[in-house]
């Protein structure tokens, strides 16, 4: 009945996962790729592994969404979405290919879309973004065996 107890605690978010540097974000943005879902964008970039595989930011501006209560609940639905996929969809394959990803979502509509549509929408982008990471990492891996 209980044989997966620690299920639950993989799915905490740690204070450590989230992406606070100001050198990482500039970096993430000046750097990394973008990938859209509507109502969401995420900026992510493929990194070295470091202490953290995983590192996100969310971003809800102001100029979309003017009240504050929807801001908080729009943060709310994307980090839920973002903490119950992100097990199943990209650390597997971050642990595999020993590499981590910093990434930003950014939430583009003007009006406050359900938990429903954020989730399918975020299971879409973190799926991408593991198939880009793959793509990146394979052409390298080859290029190191050949010689």
């Amino acid at each position: 009945m209980f044989q997966n107890l620690n299920y639950k605690m993989d799915l905490k978010l740690n204070k450590n996962e989230k992406l606070c540097s100001r050198t990482a974000v500039n970096s993430l943005f000046d750097e990394g790729k973008s990938l859209m879902a509507f109502p969401l964008r995420a900026a992510y970039r493929v990194r070295p592994r470091g202490e953290q595989p995983l590192q996100f930011l969310i971003s809800i501006p102001k100029k979309r969404i003017r009240k504050a209560v929807d801001r908080v609940t729009l943060r709310r639905r994307t980090r839920e979405a973002y903490r119950l996929n992100r097990h199943e969809l990209l650390t597997p394959v971050l642990e595999r290919l020993d590499c981590g990803v910093d990434i930003a979502f950014v939430y583009l509509d003007n009006t406050p879309a359900p938990y429903s549509v954020v989730n399918e929408k975020m299971i879409s982008l973190l799926t991408r973004i593991a198939q880009e990471a793959i793509g990146q990492q394979s052409p390298v891996e080859g290029q190191a065996r050949q010689p």
